[in-house]
């Protein structure tokens, strides 16, 4: 690898968003992998929930008989955003079929 690609690399690493593998509440741990109630005993119920539908990719295909689009129900999600304290970041948790899927760092708490 030479030093262009290296330097490209850092600052790709870089400019990515803060997501994290495990989120601190109420002297415990939660972990991307968790089920939704387990979450829930740990954590509480969380500052704000919303839920919203995320189209999964369609499939496009062409035959004899024309063009064929697969539609696929969209997936469920949830979202929870936690309040962990004055001057600590909002963290919003995000859950795909029951289970935590991404936990990512937001605002300052005021």
């Amino acid at each position: 690898m030479n030093v262009s690609t290296l330097a490209l690399l850092a600052l790709g690493l870089c400019s990515t968003a803060a997501t994290a593998a495990s989120f601190r509440c109420n002297n415990d741990l939660v972990y991307v992998g968790d089920s939704r109630a387990t979450v829930l005993q740990k954590c509480g119920e969380p500052m704000v929930k919303d839920s919203f539908c995320k189209a999964p990719p369609q499939t496009v295909s062409t035959g004899g008989q024309g063009t064929v689009v697969n539609v696929v129900p969209c997936e469920n999600v949830d979202e929870w955003t936690y309040n962990p304290g004055s001057g600590k970041f909002l963290t919003t948790l995000r859950f795909e079929r029951g289970t935590l899927a991404g936990i990512r760092d937001g605002d300052r708490a005021k």
